[in-house]
């Protein structure tokens, strides 16, 4: 059992959570992740590490209520407990050597880009983060991620938030201003990170994405989250979470990422559906 230290609610639908967890906390690097299960009969709930402390055992994650086990975990209190908890997971970030990176992040992704910006950072590194919202209500880390980078440009869909752009306008105008980067992480939704490819291919500069494909045992076992990169099949979860997002088939991982829709949000309703009769027991 992993106690919850400490539990803040970012947004309408995103949650922090810090746990007790000193074994992750201890070999964890950015870029890996958990899996974790709320209980002994719940499934098993991939997660990126969004932070860690290695003094204090302490590891952040960071996520949306979008489906049954998440939502389960949202109901979670501080003081309260994650039955399993296991990881780090996955191949950490290769960033070392990097001297000027753009790091784009959209929506919960920027959560994820967080540590990588941190990590490039506390390397000496220039950092360009560039995180993109729908909305000014649901931006988070806003104050975490300035601490982490050189120059932060957050921009919305709707403007709210000042300027209304895609993150992937603001990449093209650091480019097309001289920036020489000798990468760019870009983090969040596929569709996001398979324009934030598009972008950079015609200059040449390496683009690294992160893969967070459907996933149950975390060991390359039972083959749920394989893609293709480069024409050859990989698996998220051994061979990434990290690959060149140029050589990633984002149409292919997008359909394989929708095959569920109907399932998850079946679970969700049945979720609510038992929620609504302990309240009215």
């Amino acid at each position: 059992m992993y106690k919850i230290l400490k539990k803040k609610t970012l947004n309408v639908n995103t949650t922090l959570m810090v746990v007790d967890a000193p074994h992750v906390a201890r070999k964890c690097k950015p870029g890996q992740f958990i899996i974790l299960r709320v209980d002994e009969d719940g499934e098993r709930v991939p997660l990126t590490i969004a932070d860690y402390d290695r003094g204090t055992g302490e590891v952040t994650i960071i996520f949306q209520a979008a489906g049954a086990s998440t939502q389960a975990l949202s109901e979670l209190p501080q003081g309260g407990y994650i039955h399993d908890f296991v990881g780090p997971l996955g191949r950490p970030s290769e960033l070392e050597g990097l001297k000027k990176v753009a790091v784009v992040g959209g929506g919960l992704g920027c959560a994820i880009a967080y540590p990588q910006a941190k990590a490039l950072h506390d390397m000496g590194a220039e950092v360009d983060l560039i995180a993109g919202f729908r909305s000014k209500d649901i931006i988070i880390l806003e104050d975490e991620m300035r601490a982490a980078s050189t120059n932060l440009h957050i921009v919305t869909d709707d403007g709210s938030n000042g300027r209304k752009a895609l993150v992937t306008q603001v990449l093209k105008e650091l480019i097309d201003a001289g920036n020489r980067y000798d990468a760019v992480i870009a983090i969040g939704p596929m569709i996001m990170m398979k324009f934030v490819c598009e972008t950079t291919r015609p200059y040449g500069i390496k683009t690294i994405v992160s893969m967070n494909a459907t996933m149950v045992d975390g060991t390359g076992m039972c083959g749920c989250c394989r893609l293709t990169v480069d024409g050859e099949t990989r698996f998220a979860c051994v061979d990434g979470p990290d690959f060149d997002g140029h050589l990633v088939d984002f149409d292919e991982s997008m359909r394989r990422s929708a095959m569920y829709k109907a399932q998850e949000k079946a679970a969700m309703e049945k979720h609510e559906c038992n929620l609504h009769k302990m309240e009215v027991k």
